[in-house]
């Protein structure tokens, strides 16, 4: 698929000037919308739509106004209103459209100081019967890893009635030896600031980076946004009260940080903001209705009550040259363990409950990481000679620990649900107890996956599309022509899909009689002209109280 450039350029109103630019008034140089229009959250009867009105001389509040019009020819529904913002809220805007219908479509603008926003699109959830759903799925973005391709591909889709986005919005990491600065484009896209991330302005400036980015934009103005975060809009592999990334000593206090990434998160991200006095963190667990065809069930694992992830280094200790396995495994077997709160756990066998008896087909459930269960590949037995002796210097190290963790018999990730097991069989509880169809999306890996979900009984209880990174990488090629994907699905009953090499997004399509992942990738990420193709596609069907195995599609 070739992108039309001038379509992409028009829709960002970056193709020619404005009205209220081309009036020439002088009141139109004192702000700009330089990050674009967002929206997000939507409901039967209410969207939230977002911008950022950049000043020139920053200090004082901007008043604004806003305007929302149906997109067809049906008599009223237009919708209006104003307000103001300012540095306390970093010049963002946040407005909750109410008072809308139900499955319609609509335009959305701001102005102020005589400047006019970008055009953006956006619909309300449907009510009542619904024939299909279309939903593109996405996560895992580093900028200075590679042009946002496929943010532009999920603009270029003749059809997306939403777009969720499954985490690492951001990335905290900065510097000129950070984590993907060895792209062959990092030299022009150093993060800002250029080193780590840990204050409320360097938070802002990172989501200010990313959002002035015109893929990205273009995917905002397409549809409404659905998000959640997960570790990197904080720190690396994150939890309720620390992450991997984050050293008290020389980085400060933990809540200040996290309570910093979650301010410039809402302040930045079309979310609907948490009801007075209630916590930020909270807000991210709720549901959305896809008229009488699915729901959709937003969890949050990283920042409510995950407890600090199991490290092979932390909790098993070398004696006599072996690793003492004996606190690890127990940690692991912990029932107290947990990555959701029993409030979180509570409220989503309620959403599940509800669902099953409005008559959905499927509940949908938004995860920020993979939930099946993973073991490691172990190269050195399923390569030839020749493939082991190609493996390339880089990739050693990442090998080692494949065959390191396989010979102790330990999952391939312990920041996955594979580290929470007695918390996935809870929710897995939850599935079998309302009798769901769940289909399980998941981000956070860099690879796409389709799994097939067991219990610790062996009984199926859900299908899992995984989507890769738009940018970020993944284990790529293990060897030459050696997808590392191939290894890690031949190792595992539940893995029957995993590619570890392709960028992209799941383009995941309901209708009553089945559930498709299409795993959309494009061609390069280092390059501005691209194409897509569908990678693999899979597909579920309903089956009693459950889901059918995965077949291609």
């Amino acid at each position: 698929m070739r992108i039309d450039r001038r379509k992409a350029l028009a829709l960002l109103g970056l193709g020619a000037a404005t009205p209220a630019a081309a009036q020439g008034s002088a009141a139109a140089s004192t702000v700009a919308f330089r990050h674009g229009v967002a929206s997000g959250d939507p409901k039967q009867d209410r969207v939230v739509l977002w911008t950022r009105i950049t000043p020139e001389t920053p200090g004082a509040d901007i008043a604004y106004t806003w305007k929302l019009n149906p997109i067809d020819r049906r008599a009223g529904g237009a919708k209006s209103g104003s307000g103001t913002t300012g540095p306390a809220r970093d010049y963002t805007v946040k407005v909750d459209a109410t008072g809308l219908d139900a499955g319609r479509a609509y335009t959305f603008q701001f102005e102020a100081a005589g400047v006019t926003s970008p055009l953006g699109r956006t619909r309300t959830l449907p009510a009542g019967p619904v024939k299909d759903v279309v939903l593109a799925v996405a996560s895992c973005t580093l900028y200075p890893n590679g042009y946002f391709n496929a943010y532009q591909a999920i603009a270029d889709l003749p059809r997306v009635d939403a777009v969720l986005h499954l985490g690492d919005y951001i990335y905290e990491y900065g510097g000129p030896e950070s984590y993907g600065m060895d792209s062959a484009v990092a030299a022009e896209r150093p993060h800002d600031p250029p080193r780590e991330i840990l204050s409320l302005d360097d938070y802002r400036r990172r989501h200010a980076q990313y959002k002035a980015d015109p893929q990205l934009q273009a995917a905002h103005a397409k549809a409404p946004w659905i998000v959640v975060w997960d570790d990197h809009e904080t720190a690396n592999d994150s939890y309720m009260s620390g992450a991997q990334n984050h050293t008290p000593a020389t980085e400060g206090d933990w809540t200040t940080r996290k309570a910093a990434a979650l301010k410039a998160y809402f302040e930045w991200m079309p979310i609907r903001e948490p009801a007075t006095g209630g916590a930020l963190a909270d807000a991210a667990m709720r549901s959305f209705d896809f008229g009488d065809l699915a729901s959709l069930i937003m969890v949050e694992t990283r920042l409510t009550a995950r407890d600090s992830q199991v490290t092979l280094d932390g909790d098993a200790p070398e004696v006599d040259g072996k690793r003492d396995l004996t606190k690890l495994r127990a940690k692991l077997a912990d029932p107290k363990r947990r990555m959701m709160s029993e409030k979180q756990e509570a409220w989503i066998g309620a959403e599940l409950a509800r669902s099953v008896k409005a008559g959905h087909a499927w509940q949908v459930i938004g995860n920020e990481v993979v939930m099946a269960h993973v073991m490691p590949s172990t190269p050195k037995k399923d390569l030839t000679p020749e493939q082991y002796a190609a493996i390339p210097e880089e990739s050693k190290k990442r090998v080692a620990r494949y065959e390191a963790f396989a010979e102790l018999g330990l999952p391939a990730g312990l920041d996955m649900w594979d580290g929470y097991p007695a918390d996935r069989e809870r929710l897995y509880d939850q599935f079998k107890k309302a009798g769901a169809r769940p289909i399980v999306v998941s981000g956070d890996s860099h690879s796409f996956w389709a799994n097939e979900l067991h219990d610790a009984s062996g009984k199926r209880v859900a299908c899992e599309f995984g989507t890769t990174g738009i940018t970020s990488p993944g284990a790529g090629e293990i060897s030459p022509g050696v997808n590392a994907g191939d290894l890690i699905a031949k190792a595992n009953k539940e893995v029957i899909f995993n590619d570890q090499v392709s960028k992209g997004f799941v383009l995941l399509t309901l209708t009553r009689d089945q559930a498709k992942g299409e795993m959309v990738a494009v061609s390069t990420i280092v390059a501005k002209d691209f194409t897509t193709k569908v990678v693999k596609a899979f597909v579920a069907a309903p089956e009693g109280d459950g889901v059918s195995e995965l077949r291609e599609g």
